[in-house]
């Protein structure tokens, strides 16, 4: 840093030297050129105010008035004398001071004389310098004589001194002003920062702070700050990822990260390239004002499958519905991702309006999602959407092959209900492939499958796949009993699996969860009580307790069940009326079809209808905010609250229930659940309830806000146990681990049990 300093200092210097003495230069010059100017002017003009009297005093050649004339006009300022020369050049009248110095001025005469008209320059006489200005003199435009004037220009050499001087004597002073300063920036503005940015990595490399905490001088580089942010964000991840893998290998414990599950999956893969289709992109690029931001929507999905494609440099198949995405994709629609550390490209699909309103919107949720959830919201099948919903598996299943074009060994696994006909698609193209669908939502029973008049094609398009996933055991169960039902095929009850057209599809359980390690709690977070408090403070409440959901506004869900039981509640226990207050977050969803907009109104009215029942001037039982929220502001919630409402009708997981026991670090807080939710198999330490049953509700929000401190820390503490160890990484490395192993060759049917089976590769 010191030898930088002297650098800089010492190249200002010499620059702002150089810079001065050619502007000082340039400067005087144009002084000398001026001044100079000004002296022949000067002169001429006394030449002209003179010749009219010489003239008169020439005709009546008096010499003595020519003398006088000399004597009264020899004193004037930087005037060094006159001089009068007759008709043949001899001299007439001059002033002494001139003696020495009237060769010159007769030679510049003669010139003058000869040529008739007035001249002069500037001369060197011995060590003065003069300007010597002769004119002729005229009576009857005949010359008579001339006038000779002569000017020290001795002042005009002095004067441009005097500019150097000066001008040396400021940019001196320039350069000590400008050093100085110089020298205060580099100390505050650059050496300071860099100073403080060294000392913040070499924290980081020590390990001794954490890679999020604010380094605001970093905006002084800003060419470097996104990848010294990126470098400091890999690290700090690398030594928690070695860390809670020193501490698992200490413990004996087997919990699952994003750096086993890469490693995990890059062993299984063998040299394989991945390839996940989903109608949901894990990037989104939208115009806001004249830049474009990055966006990334919400999902446990991305969460757990990123990691895998990081590791094989795989491919991501979505959807683009991002009002800039087509602006930063190449001409085979790809671009690398994430964005800030490249690892693995996304494909863009393109849709046209028609396309998404009929085969999303349409024949996915208004047919596929109401018939799967059992809540009593009747199906919605139109032939024309069921075209659509054929179209665009084709056009996805025509980019997939694309991408797969090249690899050898080539892994798919689908993602939900949007895509129940790309398994097949791809298998009669590509039968070598590995295929898998993960059913996100629940399958219903083969009874409530048989509304769709399109079962047959939709469970043939399924059963293309290799593996088929599910939540749980008895959405398995369906699933098969429904194949048993509408398709021609077998069904191994044992090995839970289905042989069609020669083709072994396996049927497995595969809970998804959370990332466990992603809600680890703040160094500066508030304890429950404080954050609560500032919470209903901000919503403009005063409460005691608090409950919180947080849900899409869907009718699955059981928001006015739930808005019911709080009704209930308060009227069975009238103590908590002004203390207990409920929070629903509820974010807008599919909020043009019908049926969501209806149901948005039901919600919000249903809402305002018990607020109006009960609220006081600084309370009302609930709150509803019908928003977007961020996961950092939902986990202020869910750290808050003092139970956690998930009241959904029919849920294939439903993973706030997880959320919330994973962001409860204090071991606090009591988790009511439906019991028909996936989650419900798995946290057996919540309050499980039927949520049509209103006055069960009711009943466990009392317990609940009742419960004792040490029950609810042992059920929290056995919950979040079963969140840890089943995280989110744990079902992607199943799922994938599961795919990679079976034989695609599964004649043999002893070699179709699972955990008997080997790679086919390799």
């Amino acid at each position: 840093m010191r030898l930088l300093s002297i650098r800089l200092i010492v190249s200002l210097i010499v620059g702002i030297t150089l810079v001065s003495l050619s502007s000082s230069y340039y400067e005087a010059l144009g002084e000398k050129r001026g001044l100079r100017r000004d002296l022949e002017r000067r002169a001429e003009v006394l030449g002209e105010s003179l010749a009219g009297n010489v003239e008169r005093d020439l005709e009546k050649d008096s010499v003595q008035d020519l003398q006088r004339i000399v004597q009264h006009f020899g004193n004037r300022e930087h005037l060094s004398g006159l001089a009068i020369y007759g008709r043949q050049g001899d001299l007439l009248a001059v002033t002494p001071e001139l003696a020495s110095t009237l060769a010159a001025v007769s030679s510049v005469m003669s010139q003058a004389l000869s040529e008739n008209h007035g001249t002069g320059g500037f001369q060197r006489v011995g060590d003065a310098s003069l300007h010597i200005y002769a004119l002729p003199l005229h009576q009857h435009d005949e010359v008579i004589g001339g006038l000779a004037i002569v000017h020290d220009a001795g002042y005009i050499r002095a004067e441009s001194l005097h500019i150097w001087r000066e001008t040396f004597l400021r940019a001196l002073a320039h350069v000590f002003l400008i050093v100085l300063i110089t020298l205060l920036i580099v100390r505050w503005s650059i050496a300071g920062p860099i100073a403080r940015t060294a000392q913040w990595m070499r924290a980081l490399r020590t390990g001794r702070i954490s890679s999020r905490q604010n380094a605001t001088d970093l905006d002084l580089f800003r060419p470097l700050v996104r990848e010294v942010a990126a470098f400091a964000e890999s690290l700090t991840q690398a030594r928690s990822a070695a860390e809670t893998e020193a501490r698992l290998r200490e413990t004996g414990e087997s919990l699952w990260t994003a750096d086993r599950l890469a490693v995990h999956v890059r062993t299984r893969l063998n040299n394989g390239r991945l390839f996940v289709v989903s109608n949901r992109e894990p990037y989104m690029h939208m115009r806001h004002g004249k830049s474009v931001e990055v966006i990334v929507p919400p999902s446990g999905v991305v969460t757990a499958i990123e990691p895998i494609l990081r590791a094989c440099d795989g491919t991501w198949i979505a959807h683009g519905n991002g009002d800039a995405d087509l602006e930063t994709v190449d001409e085979h629609d790809r671009l690398r991702v994430p964005p800030e550390d490249p690892h693995y490209s996304l494909r863009r699909v393109w849709l046209n309006k028609a396309e998404e309103e009929g085969y999303y919107y349409g024949f996915a949720n208004e047919g596929i999602w109401p018939l799967c959830h059992i809540a009593h919201t009747r199906p919605i099948f139109r032939a024309e959407d069921w075209k659509y919903y054929q179209a665009v598996n084709l056009k996805f299943a025509d980019a997939l092959l694309e991408e797969m074009r090249d690899v050898e060994k080539p892994i798919v696994l689908v993602q939900d209900y949007h895509f129940a006909l790309l398994p097949r698609l791809i298998k009669e193209k590509r039968p070598e492939a590995r295929v898998a669908i993960f059913w996100h939502i629940p399958w219903p029973t083969p009874e409530a499958f048989d509304i769709s008049p399109w079962r047959r094609e939709l469970v043939d398009g399924l059963l293309g796949a290799d593996l088929i996933g599910f939540h749980i055991q008895s959405h398995c169960n369906n699933f098969l009993q429904t194949v048993d039902r509408v398709v021609e095929s077998r069904v191994d009850w044992e090995h839970f699996s289905v042989r069609r057209l020669d083709h072994l599809t396996l049927v497995r359980p595969f809970p998804i969860s959370v990332d466990f390690t992603d809600v680890q709690r703040p160094e500066s977070t508030p304890d429950s009580y404080t954050e609560r408090s500032a919470l209903l403070k901000a919503l403009g409440v005063e409460a005691t307790f608090m409950g919180v959901g947080v849900d899409r506004v869907d009718y699955t869900k059981g928001i006015l069940e739930r808005f019911l039981a709080i009704e209930r509640f308060l009227e069975k226990y009238p103590l908590y009326q002004g203390q207990f207050t409920f929070v629903q977050i509820g974010a807008p969803s599919r909020s043009h079809l019908k049926r969501y907009h209806d149901l948005m109104a039901e919600v919000e009215a249903e809402a305002d209808r018990i607020n109006w029942r009960f609220q006081t001037d600084k309370w009302k039982p609930i709150v509803f905010l019908n928003r977007q929220h961020n996961h950092q502001e939902i986990q202020s919630y869910y750290r808050a609250a003092d139970l956690c409402l998930v009241t959904s009708l029919h849920d294939g997981m439903n993973l706030v229930a997880k959320e919330f026991v994973a962001a409860r670090h204090d071991e606090r807080g009591v988790l009511i659940l439906s019991c028909f939710t996936g989650a419900a198999h798995e946290l057996r330490d919540a309050l499980q309830i039927n949520p049509y049953d209103i006055n069960q509700t009711a009943e466990a929000i009392r317990v609940a806000l009742e419960m004792d401190p040490e029950e609810k820390e042992l059920r929290m503490q056995r919950m979040r146990k079963t969140v840890r160890e089943h995280n989110v990484y744990r079902w992607a490395g199943s799922l994938i681990a599961e795919l990679c192993e079976l034989r695609l060759d599964a004649s043999d049917e002893s070699k179709e049990k699972p955990g008997a089976s080997t790679a086919a590769w390799g």
